[in-house]
């Protein structure tokens, strides 16, 4: 699930000085970046950066949307599969989510408790959390139709069943990110994945 913010020459500077602070975030860390920093990097002006974003909190918003963005991507490919069962698709989804974040750990440490609370809701009304909301709504036509298969029980809400997805992947990246862990996130989630699944059909 690897973040990609390019700086491609041809954008507006605006996606420049984005594709600048999320790799600033990724080689130092969220907390040790500063709005100057950014500026120094992108090189432009202190006043531009915040023209732009207005604080750090909002820097890291857009970069939380373009995160959830892909993942939402992740689940319209897993959608537009009609081959694969979907406790396949299930695995393949936590495998490459905890692969992208364990390829980029230091960035994902610093700027997934902004995702965290844009999934909590505590941020409402933004373009992250819209953004969220969408992938919710996969999630759910993924467990749906894994339903309607015959692949995932049955007594259970796709809502809830997708809930249940959301959390627990959630939970094994936050508890690997914050800990001190050298276990390979991917292998966890491999696991999780089978926790999640366990039992099969009905």
């Amino acid at each position: 699930m690897g973040l990609e913010v390019k700086a491609d020459p041809r954008s507006d500077q605006r996606d420049h000085v984005l594709g600048v602070a999320a790799r600033l975030f990724s080689e130092q860390g969220f907390d040790d970046v500063t709005m100057a920093d950014i500026a120094k990097a992108a090189g432009v002006a202190r006043a531009t950066v915040f023209n732009y974003f207005g604080s750090k909190h909002a820097v890291v918003e857009e970069i939380t949307e373009v995160v959830i963005a892909f993942y939402r991507g992740m689940l319209d490919q897993a959608l537009a599969d009609e081959i694969t069962s979907t406790p396949d698709l299930m695995r393949t989804l936590f495998a490459d989510m905890g692969e992208g974040i364990e390829a980029d750990r230091r960035f994902y440490r610093g700027v997934f408790r902004e995702i965290a609370r844009i999934q909590l809701g505590l941020d409402e009304g933004g373009v992250a959390q819209r953004a969220n909301e969408q992938t919710k709504e996969r999630l759910v036509a993924l467990v749906r139709r894994g339903q309607a298969r015959g692949e995932l029980r049955t007594e259970i809400a796709p809502e809830v069943l997708a809930a249940a997805f959301h959390s627990l992947s959630n939970g094994t990246i936050t508890d690997w990110l914050y800990s001190e862990s050298t276990e390979s996130l991917a292998a966890r989630m491999r696991e999780a994945a089978e926790v999640l699944l366990l039992g099969g059909t009905a």
